[in-house]
């Protein structure tokens, strides 16, 4: 399977859930974006490596990364290989020169890591065409419901989230108006909000 390389495009504070952040992620030969919901600290720490502020005392990350320079170890790239029920599953690429191993790590964690050891950060494109929100010119187009009917999106329902009064139309107008005020986290609410109507 061909991996798509990804950059950190933006990291923004959530305007509806407390303590949450939207890491986006940015397809670097494509238009598409890939937000992910993350915790303060993650947020933090990914803010600090990027903006390469000198904390008082080593986060946590840093000292990952210290101990694998200690003892050789580099990362050479954070693979985020699967999406299930909105979570997003990753894992690091680590070699001592001889010997590859694989680690798994919560997403928020291996970006974190990625930041500080500077490797590339990859994905694969059933997660972008699932998870991803395309850029057209000014037009933002959620992925999914490119080639869904107009039927097959009226004939869907959901319970879940503050979301599931609105019709299909509705939530395609809020996700781009979310995108436009660049509310990532409230996009990507959205777009698991229509994939749920879309899964059942």
């Amino acid at each position: 399977m061909k991996k798509i390389k990804l950059d950190i495009v933006g990291l923004s504070y959530s305007q509806t859930q407390s303590g949450a952040y939207a890491l986006v992620l940015g397809e670097v030969s494509g238009r598409r974006r890939l937000p992910i919901i993350i915790g303060s600290f993650e947020a933090q720490a990914i803010a600090i490596e990027i903006e390469k502020m000198t904390p008082s005392r080593p986060l946590t990350h840093d000292l990952f990364k210290s101990l694998g320079e200690a003892y050789n170890i580099k990362i050479q790239e954070i693979v985020i290989y699967n999406l299930v029920d909105g979570i997003f599953y990753s894992k690091l690429i680590c070699t001592d020169g001889k010997k590859v191993v694989e680690i798994d790590a919560r997403t928020s964690d291996a970006i974190a890591v990625a930041v500080r050891f500077d490797c590339p950060i990859y994905t694969f494109e059933f997660i972008l065409s699932t998870a991803g929100i395309v850029i057209e010119g000014n037009d933002f187009v959620y992925l999914e419901n490119i080639n869904e009917t107009k039927e097959e999106k009226n004939a869907t329902t959901s319970a879940a989230g503050g979301f599931s009064s609105l019709s299909v139309d509705e939530l395609k107008t809020k996700l781009q108006e979310a995108l436009a005020e660049e509310s990532y986290e409230k996009a990507a609410k959205i777009r698991d909000e229509l994939n749920k109507r879309k899964a059942s």
